[in-house]
């Protein structure tokens, strides 16, 4: 019976989701265009995120153990 209960409130909260296009509210506009822009970004444009604020990884993980190289900057202190 919990469990029950328990799928039927997940199903309802996963069904509460909006599908409308994101507008600012009521008496409230976008924020203006940045310095030098002829026109206003669109809310969709403004939930973009560029590449400097969600860069790709370059680096691959390692799969094993290696070891590692001679570190010219590994000094002991002073």
């Amino acid at each position: 019976m919990r469990t029950m209960i328990g799928l039927g409130l997940m199903l309802a909260l996963a069904a509460c989701g909006t599908r409308a296009p994101l507008a600012p509210p009521e008496g409230a506009s976008l924020p203006p265009a940045p310095y030098g822009a002829t026109e206003k970004p669109a809310s969709d444009e403004l939930l973009e995120l560029d590449a400097l604020a969600a860069p790709e990884r370059s680096v691959e993980l390692r799969r094993r153990s290696e070891e590692r190289g001679d570190d010219p900057f590994d000094l002991p202190p002073e």
